[in-house]
């Protein structure tokens, strides 16, 4: 798991807004769907599904880091449950993946955790003063003389009890407001909060795969103004097409403030998404899409070959074969593509297959690979060769025999794999895993 919280920066007493809990809420929608505000003060993202979409772990931290700190939020901690993760917020630590979760927040003041809090008085004069002492506790004692919420709570923190969260949804329009810090006389200073307003739309439009061609931002007046001033005002920008690319959104926005004047000073701002149209995401595959460019597959591969070569772009040929390692063959593409033979059986096969099989680790005559392997299906026997010969290395033939039993097994870990266990052998008991499915 990959956690991160976010709170809101200011006073450690004052509570967050529900417009600022929620405005942070869907601006994360954009890195995950798995958001959820946690005991309406701190804002949780579990990011370990999003990793590899954003470019890996570190940029996807960093990205996150940059635009909390422009949402005017605290540097966001990481760690593996979101309990912990809040405690280290709390405790203004941001990483806590540095040494096993139980020695980070072994050190933090039992405070950072909010059912420790409630009992704060009591802990106290047991002598307590971090999440370790609280834990050295007999639980026998705790769960007898506190509520039940606060054993739950350390359990879930330490990872040791499944934590369950409310999801935040992505509401279908956009319209967000933000108290300002202190009042603006000019129109031109509206521009440092509306880009906070900005930045929650654009990862409001992430999450919908949009973009926005006018929106509209509003400001109140405040109350200590003349009867002549009015409510407040607005501005509506629109744009040629789709976007939500922040910097064009406030570049626009601040060419239109510097040609307004504002009657009165300014205490609130509401910005609004008034026309979303669906962006038409372009593909990142390095393979053509002919919808897209009208090229086929096969030309393009034509014009890489002329590039780098034909004897480095392969092209497959099935082959009537059951044997896992010459099911196909791979032909430079300038060869003539002979006649492809139907592949062998209807047995399941692999989308990925290692270059090498793997010998397996066996426990009680059981497969083992990143845990016990629960067998799906099987035996699937194979054998066959013995007409195939190759040299080996002191050049004699050498007849490529294949006599195995293949099983679909499922690991919790690694998902469905193909193993073989190999027969007529002197070690009967030995597995090799040779396949992966997707």
């Amino acid at each position: 798991m990959l956690w991160a919280v976010l709170l809101p920066d200011g006073h450690p007493a004052s509570s967050p807004s529900t417009e600022v809990l929620q405005g942070t809420a869907i601006w994360a929608l954009q890195y995950t769907p798995r958001v959820a505000v946690i005991e309406d003060c701190a804002v949780a993202l579990e990011l370990a599904a999003s990793a590899r979409l954003f470019g890996g772990k570190r940029q996807l931290v960093e990205r996150v880091r940059n635009e909390a700190c422009e949402l005017g939020l605290r540097a966001p901690s990481w760690a593996p449950t979101s309990l912990a993760a809040l405690a280290l917020a709390r405790a203004g630590v941001t990483n806590g993946f540095g040494k096993p979760l139980d020695q980070v927040l072994d050190a933090l003041p039992f405070e950072t955790l909010t059912p420790a809090k409630t009992h704060e008085a009591t802990l106290s004069r047991l002598g307590c003063r971090t999440l370790a002492d609280v834990r050295a506790l007999p639980r026998g004692g705790l769960s007898r003389r506190f509520d039940a919420q606060l054993l739950a709570a350390l359990d879930q923190a330490y990872g040791l009890r499944p934590e369950s969260h409310a999801w935040v949804g992505l509401p279908d329009r956009f319209a967000q407001r933000l108290e300002l810090m202190s009042r603006v006389e000019v129109a031109p200073a509206l521009l440092f909060g509306a880009r906070r307003l900005l930045l929650q739309l654009c990862g409001w439009l992430a999450a919908r795969r949009s973009g926005v061609t006018a929106f509209t931002l509003r400001w109140c007046h405040d109350v200590m103004r003349s009867k002549t001033a009015g409510d407040g005002g607005e501005l509506t920008i629109r744009t040629a097409e789709a976007t939500r690319n922040i910097e064009h959104l406030g570049r626009l926005l601040a060419e239109h403030l510097a040609k307004v004047t504002l009657q009165a000073p300014v205490g609130d701002l509401q910005l609004v998404a008034d026309d979303v149209h669906s962006l038409d995401e372009k593909s990142a595959s390095w393979l053509p899409d002919p919808a897209q460019s009208g090229e086929s597959l096969a030309l393009v591969l034509e014009r890489v070959a002329a590039r780098l070569g034909p004897e480095r772009v392969l092209r497959p040929l099935p082959a009537a074969d059951h044997r896992m390692e010459w099911m196909v063959h791979w032909l430079p593409s300038n060869v003539p593509q002979p006649r492809a033979l139907p592949p062998c059986g209807d047995l399941p096969q692999p989308a990925f297959m290692l270059s090498e099989p793997l010998k397996l680790a066996v426990r009680e005559d059981r497969p083992l690979y990143q845990g016990a392997l629960l067998l799906l299906s099987g035996p699937h026997r194979v054998e066959g060769g013995w007409w195939h010969r190759r040299p080996d290395a002191s050049g004699a033939q050498q007849a490529q025999t294949v006599v195995r039993d293949y099983w679909v097994a499922v690991s919790e870990h690694a998902g469905v794999l193909w193993i073989f266990q190999t027969r007529l052998e002197k070690d009967r008991t030995a597995w090799f895993l040779q396949g992966v499915f997707a």
